[in-house]
């Protein structure tokens, strides 16, 4: 009786939140579809993103596929001291971080130029062309570029060199030599996926009220003014959020991309971490010195997605959360 006196009374002491708290319950009934709707998307998180957890296990142990992760013998952290006193690691991960690097102060900024330039577009045709010609490479894999682009930038034959053999010039093999490789790497990548990032800042434009741009027209500002004191402005929130993720994949350098082009002679400048786990511990079935090293990696990528979220709360008050 007296336990039932006191949530009595502690209801009637806060009569404001049992009403939020059953209008929230009111709301959720109302809109039960909407969450049996979610029940499969929450299934196919749960079975792939993290019931596969329990296999970093693996980089604590040696890891033997016949005895299994119950009967491989407990290692600690030795897969982690061999990944630092591996002589290559030095060299994998500043091809790593300089790639990454390199794809956002060049590659980040287009995407937002295009979205910017294509807004400014009042010919719907001409504007519906530019965006299928520039997204249509995103669907193509990266064997049928790295196919593409070997044969345009081949030594013999292809369209690149020839133009430079017109122009007095030797011949470049572009996937053979160091100082040329991370530079295709980078432009590759920008031709594949810069228009279909665009679709992202496309979006944010179209949410931005049609009415500021009216009403700029009216104080007599022109393109730019308005591309610059609206345009830009309102794409900040997703130009931040997609930053912040970039920077959670900084470590991933792009392992698919790289592992079509490369070859030994440019290991010096693009055998990047992805590439060195692959050809090292899968390549060698050590399965817990690789998934050692892919723990690191996401561990690395949450740490930025959090620091950078919060600097960017710090500096411009907004983030992801």
């Amino acid at each position: 009786m007296n336990s039932a006196a006191t949530r009595l009374k502690r209801r009637s002491s806060h009569p404001g939140l049992e009403r939020q708290r059953f209008a929230k319950w009111k709301l959720a009934r109302r809109n039960i579809d909407y969450y049996v709707l979610l029940i499969p998307g929450l299934l196919l998180l749960l079975l792939f993103k993290y019931t596969p957890m329990y296999g970093l296990v693996i980089a604590f142990q040696e890891y033997n596929i016949f005895d299994g992760v119950s009967g491989s013998p407990w290692v600690g952290l030795d897969q982690f001291r061999k990944l630092t006193q591996t002589d290559e690691i030095v060299n994998v991960l500043t091809n790593t971080m300089l790639i990454s690097c390199y794809k956002i102060v060049l590659l980040f900024p287009i995407p937002i130029i295009i979205a910017l330039i294509l807004n400014e577009v009042r010919l719907s045709a001409f504007k519906r062309t530019i965006q299928t010609i520039i997204y249509l490479p995103h669907f193509l894999s990266w064997v049928i570029i790295s196919g593409l682009f070997i044969t345009i930038l081949s030594p013999s034959g292809g369209l690149v060199n020839t133009v430079l053999q017109w122009l007095g010039m030797e011949p470049i093999s572009f996937f053979m030599d160091n100082r040329f490789f991370r530079s295709v790497i980078v432009f590759t990548a920008g031709w594949k996926e810069v228009g279909w990032n665009a679709i992202v800042f496309i979006a944010a434009l179209a949410g931005i009220e049609q009415e500021q741009y009216e009403a700029a027209s009216m104080d007599g500002a022109g393109r730019i003014k308005k591309m610059f004191y609206i345009s830009l402005p309102g794409m900040m929130p997703t130009i931040i959020m997609m930053f912040i993720l970039r920077l959670g994949s900084v470590l991933d350098a792009g392992t698919e991309q790289i592992l079509t082009m490369y070859n030994p002679v440019v290991y010096q400048t693009g055998d990047v971490l992805g590439t060195y786990v692959y050809r090292v511990g899968l390549g060698q079935m050590d399965y817990s010195f690789s998934t050692a090293v892919g723990f690191l990696n996401s561990l690395v990528g949450f740490i930025l997605v959090v620091g950078g979220n919060f600097v960017s709360k710090k500096l411009v008050h907004r983030g992801i959360w």
